[in-house]
């Protein structure tokens, strides 16, 4: 396993996270502890998570479980501000409620410090200088060693870093956004952000929610008992993933991929990892072979004639893509 710094801090992270959004609503506590051992087997450090993932604080719940007496061994990232509960002091990024927000996840992961407390999303309601001093604060305690955002975009990221660069505070050292072969908006604006003030990119659906494993194809519905099978029977959010462009984007890159002799999801994971201001990849698992399977790949690196041929396929557009999540 590699491990990097995470953006420029000194806080080392594996290159390959586990993304812990499918704990608590797609595994039970037995699956959950399979795939946490097996990815620390692996050498995976970085565990990602927030308070809504699993529903009302399960993913946290199931973590701190798994981890137990091994917790010394893991890097926990975990997230605040989106709702919580009903009613106007259960959600977003004041004073009040990250004070309310940290007490409740240290409580749920069983730990008494966070190694990353990131903000969820931006929160228009609460001036971003609050969030900082109040997260300054949670260092200054010994609650939360880094901070970091998430859904942030480029402008809003170099709001925060100014503030707290002219006002004494700690910086936001990593930017969690969705970013991966297919989604590539970030490198418009806030990339180039990251990379001037120091901040590691966490990309997040790097394999697009399975996508870029080449395990889906357009003319065939997902399987039964698939993540992909249950959002289409829950709503529209497999819509943002599922569509004929795409589609033909992944049938591109397969056929570009095979032609160097290596599979789609090295390809996926190694384009990531290339890019120097991305410090982790951060892809959820829900059977121990896929830990595996997304460490062996991250090995893997794409030479300058593939990156070439992978720039034709695709590229950034400030159309399209998911919000986040």
């Amino acid at each position: 396993m590699e491990y990097r710094n995470l953006g420029q801090s000194g806080l080392k992270v594996s290159a390959v996270g586990l993304g812990c959004n499918n704990f608590g609503m797609f595994m039970d506590q037995q699956q959950t502890n399979a795939v946490v051992n097996a990815a620390l087997d692996q050498g995976v450090t970085l565990f990602d998570t927030a308070d809504i993932y699993g529903g009302q604080g399960k993913s946290e719940i199931f973590l701190g479980r798994a981890l137990g007496k091994k917790r010394n061994q893991a890097i926990i990232a975990t997230k605040f501000g989106n709702p919580m509960g009903d009613g106007p002091y259960n959600t977003g990024a004041s004073r009040r409620y990250i004070m309310q927000a940290v007490e409740a996840s240290l409580k749920r992961l069983k730990t008494d410090y966070i190694d990353l407390y990131q903000i969820h999303t931006p929160d228009p309601q609460t001036p971003i200088d609050e969030t900082l001093r109040a997260l300054d604060d949670l260092i200054r305690d010994g609650k939360v060693r880094y901070i970091g955002c998430s859904n942030f975009n480029g402008w809003q990221l170099v709001e925060a870093h100014w503030i707290s660069q002219t006002s004494g505070l700690d910086c936001f050292v990593s930017a969690q956004n969705r970013y991966s072969l297919l989604s590539r908006e970030i490198e418009l604006s806030l990339t180039p952000a990251a990379e001037k003030y120091g901040v590691g990119i966490l990309p997040f659906f790097p394999l697009e929610s399975g996508l870029l494993t080449g395990k889906y194809r357009s003319d065939k519905p997902p399987k039964k008992g698939t993540r992909w099978h249950a959002w289409k029977e829950r709503g529209a959010l497999a819509d943002a993933f599922w569509s004929d462009d795409r589609f033909e984007q992944v049938n591109n890159l397969q056929t570009v991929s095979e032609s160097y002799g290596h599979s789609l999801l090295e390809l996926a994971f190694g384009w990531l990892l290339d890019q120097p201001f991305v410090s982790s990849v951060i892809a959820g698992a829900t059977k121990p072979n896929q830990i595996k399977g997304n460490v062996k790949a991250a090995e893997f690196r794409p030479s300058q004639e593939e990156k070439l041929e992978i720039e034709k396929i695709t590229k950034p557009s400030p159309v399209g893509g998911m919000p986040g999540r």
